[in-house]
């Protein structure tokens, strides 16, 4: 019994590595899929990219296939900003007074006057 000629390229991919290439891509889509469902914005995109290299020497074809997905990155935490006080980390700018501390007493803001 003769072999099928195989010329629609899904018929090729099918057969690729014995069909193990077919589920190397089906897992990379449902990865995918997984990845932009759980999206807290429930806005991204996926990029597959299947490349097959194709090499002819003397009659002989050998096809070799590569699949990559380029996933939405997850965010990341946002920055805090901080201030340099006396070689550390402060949150509070240093020419600002503390509003959370409580009230001054008159010396204090008396002193901060002639400081400023």
């Amino acid at each position: 019994m003769a072999q099928p000629i195989l010329r629609r390229f899904t018929d090729l991919i099918g057969v690729l590595n014995r069909g193990r290439f077919v589920e190397k891509c089906d897992t990379h889509l449902a990865d995918a899929m997984e990845k932009l469902a759980g999206l807290p914005d429930e806005k991204g995109t996926v990029t597959l990219t299947v490349t097959l290299t194709i090499a002819y020497q003397e009659g002989r074809i050998e096809v070799k296939p590569a699949v990559k997905s380029k996933l939405p990155e997850e965010k990341g935490f946002s920055g805090t900003p901080f201030w340099s006080v006396d070689g550390g980390f402060s949150v509070q700018h240093p020419s600002q007074a503390d509003m959370f501390a409580g009230p001054r007493d008159a010396a204090e803001r008396q002193r901060d006057r002639d400081v400023g």
